[in-house]
């Protein structure tokens, strides 16, 4: 009995030592959740008390039935079968469809893993547009000086913005010692950002990293300076939206975190679908210009030039010819914007089942 309760003693310790650092959480949780939220410290970003509400459309339209390898299936039934566990569509600022699976609800919280990047570019441009950041061409150096014995004097907010830093980022989050895992499950990444460095000649080729983000991220703080980001998306965004649910934005650490922009925003599927709803109506909320219209056109055109990617501008992806543009997050969350139909799609799940929700997404929306 004596031996049996020192292992039981030793197994919790060990739990609690874990949890402490990131290879016990890498070890501890092993992969990305939808409800990593639970897991990390986070700063709270309120809501205001008069909420903005979609109506249900009048005559809403249930999606057409998906022909798949099981034949012709139930739109709703390969949603679940997929680990789909919310999917909205909104058209003309009206509710066509709205279903929840496998327990989650309306008011379920779920993590946005890297559509965060693009809500930090949103902020990025806000900040701009107030004169906290000088311009997409200052030297992130301007911000982060620790980082100029690494050669980042080189490297612009535009080379951020644009995944074209040439940052040297390991992005694969099954390694436990790659830079995806320290930046994920790691209690410093500003310890974690000074040992950055590059590989490639900024503003050469577009490399997506969830790194390149992070930097936005500090860049952003340090230009807040007495603010975070956190209280910063509240009052810029949050509050004026009239979200329906109070928001988390994971931290690295309880004490003086930073916001993991990368990735880790905790909100609901209503309140993602405002986010697109902002851009869809080019950075206006009704009468008010939260974020400047040429913003919203920068990270929603076709720009190739600086040898920026085709499907990628200021943090945000684009269908082909920049026809419709989305946030993206592992395990398949997504923001979908498709002006000319003035329609937007939310999908949150467990996991992508190997299906291309981009494609399947783009099929949703021409059906309307």
């Amino acid at each position: 009995m004596k031996n049996t309760a020192k292992i039981i003693c030793f197994l919790l310790l060990s739990v609690v030592l874990f949890q402490s650092c990131k290879l016990g959480r890498f070890v501890f949780y092993n992969f990305a959740n939808i409800t990593d939220h639970k897991i990390f410290p986070y700063r709270t970003i309120e809501t205001s008390s008069s909420a903005f509400i979609f109506p249900e459309a009048r005559h809403p339209k249930q999606p057409d039935n998906i022909d798949t390898d099981k034949g012709d299936e139930p739109f709703d039934a390969y949603l679940e079968r997929t680990r789909t566990v919310a999917f909205l569509v909104i058209q003309d600022d009206s509710i066509q469809y709205e279903k929840y699976f496998n327990k989650y609800a309306e008011e379920s919280v779920v993590a946005s893993f890297s559509m965060a990047k693009s809500i930090t570019s949103m902020l990025i441009g806000i900040a701009i547009e107030e004169g906290k950041i000088q311009s997409v061409d200052e030297p992130v150096t301007n911000y982060i000086p620790e980082l100029k014995p690494n050669g980042f004097d080189a490297v612009t907010i535009k080379h951020l913005l644009q995944m074209t830093s040439g940052l040297d980022f390991n992005e694969s989050y099954t390694n436990p010692f790659g830079h995806a895992a320290t930046f994920y499950y790691g209690t410093n990444l500003r310890k974690a950002i000074n040992k950055l460095k590059l590989k490639d000649t900024p503003g050469e080729k577009f490399g997506y990293t969830s790194g390149t983000t992070q930097l936005l991220g500090l860049v952003l703080e340090r230009s807040l300076r007495t603010q975070t980001v956190s209280s910063y998306l509240e009052e810029k965004i949050w509050k004026p939206l009239g979200m329906e649910y109070d928001a988390t934005w994971s931290l690295d650490r309880k004490k003086d975190g930073l916001e993991k922009t990368f990735c880790c925003l905790n909100a609901r599927a209503r309140d993602f679908a405002k986010l697109g709803r902002l851009y869809l109506y080019n950075g206006k909320w009704n009468d008010t210009q939260i974020i400047p219209e040429r913003w919203v056109k920068a990270s929603t055109k076709l720009d190739t030039t600086e040898h920026s990617a085709p499907f990628y501008q200021y943090q945000w992806w684009l269908t082909k010819n920049a026809e419709q543009f989305y946030a993206q997050g592992i395990l398949g969350q997504y923001i979908f914007v498709d002006p000319d139909k003035n329609l937007i799609i939310v999908r949150l799940g467990e996991k992508t089942s190997k299906v291309n929700w981009v494609r399947f997404i783009a099929r949703v929306a021409d059906s309307y």
